[in-house]
C-alpha cells in the first residue's frame, strides 16, 4: 500500500514538508509506503478549460508535472495535500496544480481512495484553506481521513512548527487513522467486498 503526499509549498523544505514529514514517519512505522512529491517552488498554469483532456487523456500541457502526478495517483492507495495558508486560502500554486489534476484526471483513478489535506499557517486562516482543499476529495467520490482535529499545524518556521505538540499529535493521528482505513479497504476486498458499483453521471444545468 503506497499513500502519495503533494507539498504545495514554494518552500520544499518548509512548515508544510515539516508536517508532512511527520505524516510519513508514522505511515511508514504503520507498514505503508510513501512519496512526496513537491509541485509548489516553480511555476504552475491554470486550467484554462479547453477540454483537450477529454481527448487526450490528460492534461495538453506536459511541462509542470501535473501529468506526472495523474499517474502517481493512478497507482497509489491514497492521498494527502499539504498546503501553507496564504490570504486565507490554499497556495495559488497547488489550486492551479489541482485543478488540473482533478479535472484532466479519470474519475475512476481517484474514486474511493481515502483522501486527506493538511495546512501550515503562522497564525490565522488555516480553517478556510482547509475547507478549500477538502473540496476536492468530495468531487472525487473519494473518502476523506481525518483526526483528532482539524489537519493543521502552526508556526513561521520549521523550528516552531515541531514545537506545536498538538499540530504535531494531530498529524501522527491522520496517518494513523490512513493507514487503519487503507488496511480496512484491502481486508474488505479480500473478504470479497466490492466496491460500490457507480451509476452513470447525471449532469443538471440549471436553466429552464
Amino acid at each position: 500500500m503506497k499513500v502519495l503526499l503533494i507539498n504545495g509549498s514554494p518552500r520544499s523544505n518548509g512548515c508544510t514538508f515539516t508536517a508532512l514529514k511527520e505524516v510519513e514517519k508514522t505511515l511508514n512505522e504503520e507498514g505503508i509506503e510513501t512519496e512526496i512529491f513537491q509541485v509548489g517552488n516553480k511555476p504552475i498554469a491554470g486550467c484554462i478549460g479547453c477540454g483537450a483532456c477529454k481527448k487526450l487523456g490528460k492534461c495538453f500541457r506536459d511541462d509542470d508535472g501535473v501529468n506526472e502526478c495523474i499517474e502517481k495517483i493512478k497507482n497509489c492507495d491514497g492521498l494527502i495535500v499539504g498546503s501553507p495558508v496564504h490570504f486565507a486560502s490554499a497556495s495559488g500554486a497547488i489550486t492551479s496544480f489541482l485543478d488540473r489534476v482533478f479535472y484532466a484526471g479519470s474519475g475512476k483513478d481517484f474514486a474511493n481512495k481515502p483522501g486527506a489535506s493538511i495546512v501550515s499557517c503562522r497564525r490565522g486562516g488555516a480553517s478556510f484553506a482547509f475547507d478549500q482543499l477538502n473540496k476536492y476529495f468530495s468531487i472525487r467520490n473519494m473518502p476523506q481521513v481525518n483526526s483528532n482535529y482539524w489537519n493543521m499545524v502552526h508556526g513561521n518556521t520549521p523550528e516552531e512548527v515541531v514545537k506545536d505538540e498538538e499540530g504535531m499529535q494531530t498529524m501522527r493521528m491522520l496517518a494513523k487513522n490512513m493507514a487503519w482505513l487503507l488496511k480496512c479497504i484491502e481486508a474488505g476486498k479480500k473478504a470479497g467486498v466490492e466496491l460500490p458499483v457507480p451509476e452513470k453521471k447525471i449532469q443538471t444545468n440549471f436553466i429552464r
